[in-house]
């Protein structure tokens, strides 16, 4: 089977994504669960084939020396991906995510309100966390389509690759694609500073250089978005602050206190009531008390901050995905395996 026919038929099943495994068929992940095409195995010499049919003259060199490599691929009437090719038991791999190349409004995503009022917002770091394929370059994206309407700003991202097309409206928006534009986050971000943005948006803070340059340029009136690999608030604030070296961290949790001013932790649940997904959204707001929690060591407070200040729209994951299982969005098996404490949620599903 060609290419174009494996990602032709991955969009008509609405895969998020595509595998091609030499050895195996091409297996597709929709609404998170993993199905074998009904398609012959895919060969070494096709998987290769494939491979040079997608990747640049530069992301196959980077894969002949490393034997992995990261790039983004775009067929005409099918859409953008984001893909990566690497190499298992010496034959070729190549996972693919599929690109929502139009951004849904905000409004559309099941995210809580609070998530629209962090768009106004004038300065400062807003993180956006969660597991791989957890939905957080889409509510990224649309966050910063909402601000693109609003204001009359400067926006520069940062990405690996450039997932979502953001057209300018409002604000002049520049794009930035990692290899392609930029030779890494941090030299980029360095540079960003000196081109007049008003907001930037970091793929990832993925290293100690990018995290410091995100939370400098938070501090000196820039509105900074970016993303963690963290499942929520007080185990994202955590491994900013294990980022630094012992002797700094004191200096670095006053610095994430004045800067931080929300994490929004996400996990996705497969709908049981539509097709599609839906978010589990956990909020922290970085009022003074939680500040304060930030700055004297004392996360582990956290999530009884946000058990105690719904009222401010915080809200914690439990509490999230509680709310989608009565309004009849998730099964309880679903609910109760990705709650942070399952028990707890058990007895409160049950009651």
């Amino acid at each position: 089977m060609k290419l174009e026919e494996i990602l032709r038929r991955a969009a008509e099943s609405d895969a998020s994504d595509i595998h091609i495994v030499a050895g195996h068929p091409p297996v597709t992940r929709v609404h998170t669960v993993m199905t074998p095409m009904d398609a012959e195995t895919v060969t070494a010499e096709a998987a290769e084939s494939m491979l040079k049919e997608m990747a640049g003259p530069e992301a196959l060199a980077m894969f002949e020396r490393d034997k992995d490599s990261d790039f983004s691929y775009e067929v005409k009437g099918l859409g953008r991906y984001r893909v990566n090719a690497h190499s298992q038991r010496g034959v070729i791999g190549i996972a693919m995510r599929a690109v929502k190349t139009k951004v849904p409004p905000l409004g559309n995503l099941n995210l809580p309100e609070v998530i629209g009022q962090l768009t106004y917002l004038p300065r400062g770091l807003v993180l956006v966390t969660g597991d791989t394929g957890s939905g957080k370059s889409t509510t990224l994206a649309a966050m910063i389509q909402a601000m693109n309407e609003r204001y009359k700003s400067h926006i520069i991202t940062l990405e690996d690759p450039v997932e979502y097309t953001l057209e300018s409206h409002q604000c002049l928006i520049e794009q930035r694609e990692l290899g392609q534009d930029m030779p890494s986050f941090a030299s980029a971000l360095k540079h960003a500073l000196r081109q007049d943005p008003d907001i930037i948006l970091v793929g990832e803070m993925r290293d100690l250089e990018t995290t410091a340059l995100a939370m400098t340029a938070a501090e000196t009136g820039h509105l900074v978005l970016s993303t963690l690999h963290t499942c929520n608030a007080s185990q994202t604030v955590e491994r900013i602050i294990d980022m630094y070296p012992a002797n700094q961290q004191n200096q670095i949790r006053a610095m994430l206190a004045d800067t931080l001013q929300a994490v929004v932790s996400q996990t996705l649940f497969s709908r049981i009531d539509a097709k599609g997904m839906v978010p589990a959204v956990e909020v922290l707001l970085c009022t003074p008390a939680v500040r304060n929690i930030i700055r004297e060591g004392r996360t582990f407070e956290i999530p009884n901050v946000i058990e105690t200040n719904r009222a401010l729209g915080m809200r914690s994951l439990d509490a999230s995905i509680a709310e989608l299982y009565f309004n009849g969005m998730i099964s309880r098996d679903d609910a109760i395996a990705q709650a942070a404490f399952p028990d707890k949620l058990d007895k409160q599903l049950a009651a």
